[in-house]
């Protein structure tokens, strides 16, 4: 194996996005002797990379690339450079959900990760070893082989290994995820190339990671194993949703009855907690990918059970924006209405598949004039992802975006929380009531207000998960 990398001692890591920048930064904080360069085509992104105002929000990024930025940790746009310099490449872009031809709403869409793997291909100097960060369907490994190990084949310098390393991040806590992983997952062949390439990745994690953290295992397990843990975190939610609107029909309270169930050492407590639904870049797109998956096996009965997570997502969202209908006299046109939060939950920026985006496109539908207020997400971003779902001209005429959640706030008929940031509890809401339409409603969508407090204030309170006590009965 002379012709094999030897030792890591440059990474490149291909896509500047949310798995990439944080990655990066961490492994760069941790092996000070590994150069890191972390490239895109985007040289926007790049420069905000290489700014004081960094393309994406996360707690301790910020501290982190500053300490390492221009000693070991580098972000560039020469793509071809880092790809003949690195010795180990992460592949990084985005994989989103398929929109058009075979697969179209279900499959992951791999043109990004196939053109990365035709980059290297070309731009390779000597041996690589090409690791699968992105989310991607099984056996995706095996087809950026083929892709190298057919310009291998007309290039005695090159060699290639292609390896499995799926993120298990969860936004909002990404550098603490990164700092003290649960597991670090790693796939790869049982050859000896392929086990010699799994041990130089293992080595780059092992500066922080104790060793019976990481875990090797084949390829294909790898990649099935980051569709499945999603999916079982997604299936947790949508089960607590479904719950939670039993209790609103019974009279029971969701959140006595997910601290039950969680002291149940064999469920436990976490991801139990009830909500307007799971938004992010993952669950959604990796349970549409495994549902896919289920379907080109012909395991249908599988694929309908995945499916069925999904559309109690998609059903919660609408029983929700239905409430809020119903409860401001079965009509909200014209009624301005304060939305507090667009991320699709705290402690980010992110407003990928945002339950925000979904509930508002239903009020908007019903000609509602929706006043955002979220701490993190731009203007420019939350009218990009409404104009996604709903007319441009509805967007313009009916939503304002405001920098104060009490401006957001006045003269509004009621407020409606959609994330969980923390700044949502502890705001003055007597100063809020009192400058609202009356009656003046308050509907909690992830359950961090205090509503025996608000009842006191005078608020029309209607929470996830309990009986509506305060509805006025009048429409069904």
């Amino acid at each position: 194996m002379a012709n094999f990398v030897q030792q890591v001692e440059k990474i490149t890591c291909v896509g500047a996005g949310y798995v990439g920048g944080p990655t990066c930064a961490m492994i760069a904080l941790k092996c000070p002797e590994i150069k890191v360069t972390v490239v895109d085509m985007n040289k926007e992104k790049i420069q905000e990379w290489n700014s004081d105002d960094l393309p994406i929000y996360e707690p301790g990024l910020e501290e982190i690339v500053k300490e390492c930025r221009g000693k070991n940790l580098f972000f560039s746009h020469d793509v071809p450079k880092a790809i003949e310099e690195a010795d180990l490449i992460f592949i990084s872009v985005n994989t989103p959900t398929k929109m058009y031809g075979r697969g179209k709403g279900m499959a992951p869409d791999l043109k990004y990760v196939e053109s990365v793997a035709r980059t290297i291909a070309k731009y390779a100097q000597g041996p690589k070893i090409v690791v699968e960060k992105s989310t991607v369907p099984v056996k995706a490994a095996q087809s950026i082989l083929h892709i190298l190990k057919e310009a291998q084949a007309h290039d005695q310098k090159l060699h290639f290994q292609v390896l499995s390393n799926p993120e298990f991040l969860a936004e909002g806590t990404a550098m603490v995820d990164l700092a003290n992983p649960d597991r670090v997952l790693i796939g790869g062949e049982s050859s000896d190339e392929g086990l010699a390439a799994i041990t130089q990745l293992v080595r780059v994690y092992e500066h922080w990671v104790p060793r019976e953290r990481i875990i090797t295992t084949n390829t294909w397990s790898s990649e099935l194993t980051k569709l499945a843990a999603n999916a079982f975190l997604a299936q947790r939610i949508s089960s607590i949703n479904a719950i939670s609107a039993i209790c609103e029909a019974t009279g029971a309270d969701v959140r006595e009855v997910a601290h039950a169930v969680g002291h149940d050492n064999r469920i436990g407590s976490r991801f139990l907690q009830a909500s307007v639904g799971f938004g992010g870049s993952c669950f959604q797109k990796d349970v549409l990918s495994l549902v896919y998956l289920c379907e080109t096996l012909n395991l249908k009965p599988a694929a309908d059970y995945w499916h069925g997570v999904i559309e109690i997502n998609n059903w919660q969202r609408r029983r929700f924006s239905d409430n809020i209908i119903k409860e401001l006299f079965n009509t909200v046109t014209d009624k301005k209405i304060a939305i507090f939060g667009f991320a699709f939950k705290k402690n980010t920026g992110d407003t990928r598949e945002s339950s925000a985006i979904y509930i508002a496109k239903h009020l908007l539908e019903e000609r509602a004039k929706l006043h955002f207020y979220d701490p993190k997400v731009t203007e420019t971003t939350m009218r990009y992802d409404l104009s996604s779902v709903t007319e441009n001209e509805l967007v313009d005429k009916l939503v304002t975006i405001h920098s104060c959640p009490y401006e957001a706030a006045k003269d509004a008929h009621a407020v409606v929380v959609l994330t969980e940031w923390d700044e949502f509890k502890t705001l003055d809401y007597e100063k809020i009531y009192e400058n609202m339409q009356k009656p003046a409603s308050i509907f909690d969508g992830r359950l961090i207000l205090d509503q025996a407090n608000l009842r006191n204030i005078g608020f029309r309170v209607f929470a996830i998960g309990s009986a509506p006590t305060q509805s006025f009965n009048l429409f069904p």
